[in-house]
């Protein structure tokens, strides 16, 4: 108790830190501006490094030059409308947007953990949590509650059926069998970055996809563990007044829904299979259009249509299957409908979109300056020098992630401020910008539900008091602590092992960078 007591208080004030920093949005545009006087100063200094691949001399470009300002004035829109991660976030999610209107994300969740059988209950609420965060925030306002409903409807204490919930939606971020809104988004960032050192340097948002698959069932499998033998015995019977409320079976248009989705989803699967088939091999060669979706050049995938289109597959998949889930549940009743619950998922992106503008505007500064580069050579050299070997190098990379994730709710915030620095650091050091971002992962997952920073932390709280009217953010942290330090553990282990092995860690992302 004295251990979780000094992590509350130590956390608490972690949480009255923070509150007292600008918004994200603000600190980019304060960044921005630190970097334009940065350059200036690092300019009258003279700094200067060499670059270890090409041997040229790298200096920084004053910003508060004349040809500084002209660029900073000229490019204010370009840098904005062409910032990676705006394009894909608000792609992918038009398409989520008809998903979560039509009712498919939510019937989908409710099926998958009213099916279980009791004996996985808390399996399939951690696993469909996992799944969920696919479909942005849906987990969060869906299946949260309901893993409460759940548990209490089946005798258990509602709290650990939230906390299961709450693990497998925010602590098991880093995982997935699905590409979601994050995954794009992540990647473009790490792109801009990477391009700091090699100018075209591509990085796919399934880049960290072998990883994340086989996360699930590892985190889902262990989030269970830690449910069912800390947990439960730690929280006890549930004593609250809170009555068991009924979860409502699946009408019979939602099952209709679902039979008509099954069947679009079938069908999209063989045309994507035969997107990517061998062009010469086998009785694929006999089939029109197949392998359409390969490199024209190579022949190959990895470097395929396919893959740099990843954005638009899941637009399209995510909005074919809601309007063919709309028709069969007849939730959307014509065009407008559709159009409406793309323009709902629009709605939620306007503080995104100011957030963007300011973070777009410091990343193009950062990279114009060459201050990115040679703060990673210097860095790198650094680092190099204080001889910290492959391991300790990547357990210090996710530790820095998950504390920086105590004070910084955002995702994306947070790497677009890390990714400058460390994606060329760690390539210099002869890591690949997907391996460091896997570890940023991985650590941002595993403080995301002892954060207090965390955009839905406070709703969480909200649904724990509907149990527990004495329950606070002291509460949370106690319940999920041992989920973040499980979760933690595993997943270090997995990313030794997997560096050890030197396995890719998604279609045409290696372990390893050369110069």
């Amino acid at each position: 108790m004295k251990k979780t007591g000094f992590i509350s208080k130590m956390l608490g004030t972690i949480e009255r830190v923070g509150n007292k920093l600008p918004h994200p949005a603000t600190l980019f545009a304060m960044f921005a501006v630190a970097i334009v006087f940065l350059s200036g100063l690092a300019s009258l200094l003279n700094v200067s490094t060499i670059h270890p691949g090409t041997g040229e001399t790298i200096r920084p470009f004053n910003l508060l030059s004349q040809d500084g300002l002209h660029m900073i004035m000229e490019n204010m829109v370009v840098n904005f409308t062409s910032f990676a991660p705006l394009g894909t976030v608000l792609t992918a999610l038009l398409g989520i947007g008809i998903a979560e209107s039509s009712g498919l994300m939510s019937t989908s969740l409710r099926l998958l953990v009213l099916s279980a059988p009791k004996k996985l209950l808390t399996f399939a609420i951690i696993f469909a949590g996992i799944l969920s965060n696919t479909a942005s925030e849906v987990g969060y306002v869906v299946l949260v509650p309901l893993g409460g409903m759940i548990f209490l409807a089946v005798g258990r204490n509602p709290i650990a059926g939230i906390a299961a919930a709450f693990a497998g939606v925010s602590g098991g971020y880093s995982a997935n069998l699905l590409l979601g809104t994050i995954d794009p988004l992540l990647a473009g960032l790490s792109e801009e970055a990477a391009r700091i050192i090699d100018h075209d340097y591509v990085v796919n948002p399934a880049a960290n996809y072998y990883f994340m698959f086989i996360s699930t069932f590892f985190i889902s499998i262990i989030g269970t563990w830690v449910t069912e033998k800390i947990i439960v015995p730690n929280l006890g019977e549930y004593k609250g007044d809170a009555k068991p409320e009924e979860i409502k079976q699946l009408t019979h248009l939602e099952k209709r829904g679902l039979r008509f989705t099954l069947a679009g989803l079938i069908i999209i699967i063989i045309t994507m299979f035969l997107s990517v088939a061998p062009i010469e091999a086998g009785f694929w060669k006999n089939i029109p259009f197949s392998g359409f979706m390969r490199n024209p050049e190579t022949g190959g995938v990895l470097r395929s249509p396919f893959m740099s289109g990843i954005v638009a597959i899941i637009f399209l998949v995510a909005g074919v299957l809601g309007i063919i889930y709309g028709i069969g549940a007849k939730t959307l009743r014509n065009d407008n409908d559709v159009i409406q619950g793309m323009g709902k998922a629009m709605s939620t992106l306007g503080t995104y979109i100011v957030l963007v503008f300011f973070a777009a505007q410091f990343v193009a500064y950062f990279n114009w300056t060459n201050l990115g580069l040679i703060f990673a050579i210097q860095g790198a050299e650094l680092i190099a020098t204080a001889g910290l070997g492959r391991i300790p190098l990547l357990i210090a990379l996710v530790l820095v992630s998950a504390i920086i994730n105590l004070v910084i709710g955002s995702a994306s915030a947070k790497w677009a401020i890390m990714a400058p620095v460390f994606i060329p650091m760690f390539m210099l050091l002869g890591y690949s910008p997907e391996f460091t971002q896997l570890a940023y992962r991985v650590g941002d997952s595993v403080t995301n539900i002892i954060a207090p920073m965390m955009s839905y932390f406070a709703m969480i709280v909200a649904f724990i008091e509907k149990y527990d009217k004495k329950a606070g953010i002291g509460t949370i942290i106690a319940t999920m602590l041992p989920y973040s330090i499980v979760f933690l553990i595993t997943w270090l282990i997995m990313l030794i092992i997997w560096v050890e092995v030197g396995a890719p860690i998604g279609p045409g992302a290696p372990l390893f960078y050369s110069l």
